[in-house]
């Protein structure tokens, strides 16, 4: 037991009061005679043996009485179990990513969370909460209670780290707890190990019901017709039952079509005709359990022709003219001495067809074509010198030639997941007809490999670059040194790559991982752009570019939906925006991320065990108590004990 105001103890020596009193009470007894004296005697015995019991039990309960006076006043206490904590800052991080939609016994995860907190933290406890989107920071629960009940889903999946990079932003010498709320999907805690000694976390996983989910992952054309497109939607779940669901696509607010999906397996395609022509809508799907992912916003443009230069020498370029044809492609070659350079802006795929030297006049302009949105395509020649392409390569970075080397190298990899093949192929194959080169540059890059020897060193790159995408072979690919023109995967290859982004194909991005969109438009200096729909604007990033304008939106919108790009009142274009796909598979949080946490199992049992183990039992209202209790029991002897 130990006192918080130990000197008052010093009082204890006021006890020597009544025991003083007690010893030298000095009472003249006044003597008394009557006729029956043998009676009277007997009176005077029992009476003084009855007041001698009443003194000790006065001294006694007095002495008590100011015994548990004196020690109420001192405030003792026993030390609290961790008492080395009780000054810690409380920050609370609360995950409302959207798999925090899924419903447990008593609702939503995040709902429920929300509702746990405000009833069980103390209304004066000061405290910070983090979350994924907004963050409130010292303050009590009584003040954030409105804004805690409107706290909505954020496309921002969750990631402990950057909660706790917001923690650390507020830093002080005081010791801090971290009460993490999260469904532990996809947690990661590598991040706990580089907190400082005097930081406990403490988590809480609450537990969803169901963790069946289907989401809508993707949308794009698999086929052009006449006058129709046909597009592919990509379904996905993490379970496989038996299921019949409604699939729905809208252009704009009018149904265009709908088909029911027979879903028997984990990743599957719904194929749907739609007009040739502008469209800016969405498809749908009813599904029970998460909903940010049942719809997929995306838009189409009305298809326009891609204009393709391809430099070099006409011979080697045939093949090309093969390739791009009409009404999809406007086509032509000019050799490197009569190009002109003005017309590079006017193109929105360039193709240096195996030239032995690239002009130093190309590489402010190529540079200034990609970063327009421009693609930009290179195939090195036998001849070039490696000092002049890697000084043309410099100026996009991340990739440079090496050394030339004679050995025949075959081609054997297709990377499917490179954007340049993305919906290309319906199968993966494997088993085609090897293309070969017989002398090849190799490549110190950190670029994505489209295509691959069989040593794994890249056949074709592809590298993006602000709004464009440069492309870049390995080797030269005319007759005398590859039999690539007689594959069956030039034609998809190079017909990808000749293809605008900007023009053609379907159109949507990821809330938080946009990037520049190319919009054509002359604006000036002192115009703003926005982008807008119903229920949300915003100014995004933009970058006049002579007759283009590129924006950026960051981690705008807040929302996902089709959304206007607009000058002075006027529709220049159209963006789509959908939420992130990470949160859909809901899965269990693995045994080995929770084998490394302090696990909780609620809210109430966290913050009783802040108070029975930080705070100090404080007994001084016992000894009121009893103060109280001796009093009135020193008035009971004095009333009832003769």
């Amino acid at each position: 037991m130990q006192f918080k105001h130990p000197e008052i103890l010093y009082f204890l020596f006021l006890l020597v009061i009544p025991v003083l009193v007690h010893l030298f009470q000095l009472r003249k007894f006044k003597k008394e005679y009557f006729t029956n004296v043998k009676l009277l005697k007997e009176l005077a015995i029992q009476t003084r043996k009855s007041s001698k019991i009443k003194k000790y039990l006065l001294l006694a309960t007095r002495l008590l009485l100011l015994a548990t006076l004196i020690l109420a006043f001192a405030q003792p206490y026993f030390k609290a179990k961790d008492s080395e904590s009780k000054n810690n800052e409380l920050f609370v991080v609360i995950d409302n990513s959207f798999s925090m939609q899924a419903k447990g016994q008593k609702g939503e995860l995040l709902k429920r969370a929300v509702q746990d907190l405000l009833e069980h933290a103390p209304e004066n406890l000061q405290l910070s909460v983090v979350s994924n989107s907004e963050d409130f920071w010292n303050t009590n629960i009584k003040s954030i209670e409105r804004d805690l009940q409107k706290l909505t889903y954020s496309p921002i999946p969750f990631s402990i780290e950057n909660a706790l990079i917001k923690v650390r932003s507020h830093n002080s010498n005081r010791g801090k707890d971290i009460l993490v709320i999260t469904d532990g999907i996809g947690l990661k805690t590598t991040g706990l190990d580089q907190l400082p000694e005097n930081t406990k976390t403490h988590f809480i996983i609450p537990e969803a019901e169901k963790l069946e989910n289907i989401a809508i992952d993707s949308v794009f054309v698999s086929q052009i017709l006449d006058n129709f497109y046909e597009i592919g939607v990509d379904v996905s779940s993490n379970f496989e039952e038996d299921k019949s669901i409604p699939v729905s696509v809208y252009n704009k607010e009018n149904l265009i079509a709908k088909a029911i999906l027979k879903l028997n397996q984990r990743k599957q395609t719904l194929r749907f005709t739609i007009p040739k022509d502008n469209f800016n809508g969405y498809v749908s799907l009813n599904d029970n359990s998460l909903a940010f992912d049942n719809t997929f916003y995306f838009n189409i443009s009305k298809p326009e022709i891609c204009n393709v230069l391809s430099i070099g020498e006409t011979e080697k370029s045939r093949f090309l003219s093969k390739i791009y044809t009409q009404p999809d492609f406007n086509y032509r070659n000019v050799e490197l001495n009569t190009l002109n350079y003005s017309e590079i802006s006017k193109q929105d795929a360039i193709i240096l067809n195996e030239l032995d030297q690239i002009p130093m006049a190309m590489h402010t302009n190529l540079r200034q074509f990609v970063s327009k949105g421009g693609n930009l395509v290179i195939i090195p020649s036998e001849k070039n010198e490696i000092s002049n392409i890697n000084s043309f390569l410099a100026n996009f970075g991340g990739i440079q030639f090496t050394n030339a080397q004679s050995v025949e190298k075959k081609v054997t990899k297709i990377n499917f997941t490179n954007p340049l093949f993305a919906n290309v192929f319906e199968k993966k194959t494997s088993n085609f007809q090897y293309p070969y080169v017989t002398k090849s540059f190799s490549l110190k890059s950190n670029a994505s490999q489209a295509i691959t020897y069989e040593d794994q060193t890249a056949f074709l790159s592809t590298l993006s670059r602000d709004s464009g995408t440069l492309y870049l072979f390995s080797a030269p690919i005319n007759k005398a040194n590859s039999n690539f023109q007689n594959s069956p995967l030039i034609v998809p290859t190079f017909y990808k790559m000749g293809m605008s982004n900007e023009k053609n194909g379907v159109k949507f991005e990821t809330i938080g991982n946009s990037k520049p969109t190319i919009v054509d438009a002359k604006v000036s200096k002192d115009e703003v752009v926005s982008i807008r729909n119903k229920s949300e604007e915003f100014i995004p990033m933009q970058q006049i570019m002579d007759d283009k304008i590129k924006i950026t939106s960051g981690d705008n919108p807040k929302t996902a939906g089709n959304f206007a790009i607009t000058q002075n009142k006027n529709e220049i274009g159209n963006l789509s925006f959908n939420y992130d796909r990470k949160e859909s598979m809901l899965t269990e949080p693995s045994s080995e991320s929770l084998g490394d946490i302090n696990q909780t199992d609620s809210m109430e049992t966290f913050f009783n065990t802040l108070q029975t183990e930080r705070e100090d039992n404080q007994i001084w209202k016992w000894f009121l108590i009893f103060t109280l209790l001796f009093l009135t029991l020193e008035i009971l002897i004095q009333k009832f004990i003769k």
